[in-house]
């Protein structure tokens, strides 16, 4: 295989349910171009599933220790900076068909401006997942973790929008980016200060300082599981209240 590959991806593990990850593997290697899947564990102990260590398309890097989402992700700038011309991050936990990177693709062929590409989400049942917002203040993230002031939660979601049709958003959600790796390259990919969330949002703000756009395109959609660990984890409640103190004393 070619080591220049027209998209490359990377998928963060931790402690992963084998048949959820093997759909996330499965989507990315049923692309039909050249492609690269970095596998970027973080969890205590190597996974041992032959098709996943032995595949020619997938590099997978054990970390021995949990490095955190962002600065897992970032071990494969300096890998994908000249050989890649796409980059996909997308969770573990976010499957889709085919023809789905394709679609996504050709948007970055028809505006050179974009710096990023992102579907439809949507949960297992079907329904829809909002996962383009606005940047938030940090009542925002109040009222999203209380579920009051509804109103206010819609309007950071662009509910008043048609969300069947394309927009360019503030930001989205970090399950699926389709990057253009030049661009993800130029900003340093993700801020390793946030161990885990706000990491999206950020290099949403990363990307407008280059002046380059973000793009929903509906047209396409991908399905996303969201665990909501945060919700659920003392532990992860905290990452995610540190995380939100640094971007907001970052961008605030």
């Amino acid at each position: 295989m070619s080591s220049h590959y027209n998209i490359s991806a990377t998928i963060v593990l931790f402690k992963e349910q084998e048949d959820v990850l093997l759909k996330a593997v499965n989507s990315c290697l049923a692309y039909s171009g050249e492609k690269k899947l970095f596998l970027v564990d973080n969890s205590p102990t190597p996974i041992s599933n032959s098709y996943i260590l032995n595949h020619p398309e997938i590099t997978y890097i054990f970390n021995d220790k949990n490095l955190g989402f962002s600065r897992a992700n970032n071990l494969v700038l300096r890998e994908i900076k000249d050989n890649s011309r796409y980059h996909l991050v997308l969770n573990p936990d976010t499957f889709f068909k085919p023809q789905v990177l394709d679609e996504l693709v050709e948007q970055f062929e028809i505006n050179e401006d974009l710096a990023l590409v992102a579907p439809a989400i949507k949960y297992p049942d079907g329904e829809h997942q909002y996962s383009v917002r606005k940047y938030p203040n940090f009542l925002d993230l109040l009222f999203r973790k209380t579920g009051i002031n509804k109103k206010r939660i819609y309007q950071q979601e662009y509910r008043n929008l048609d969300l069947s049709k394309p927009f360019f958003p503030e930001a989205v959600h970090g399950c699926f980016m389709l990057f253009k790796t030049e661009d993800f390259t130029q900003i340093n990919g993700f801020d390793e200060r946030y161990f885990l969330y706000m990491e999206d949002l950020d290099i949403c703000k990363k990307i407008d300082q280059i002046g380059k756009k973000k793009y929903y395109f509906p047209s396409v959609e991908v399905t996303h599981v969201l665990r909501k660990g945060s919700a659920k984890n003392i532990k992860l409640f905290f990452y995610h209240f540190s995380s939100a103190v640094k971007y907001f004393l970052k961008w605030l």
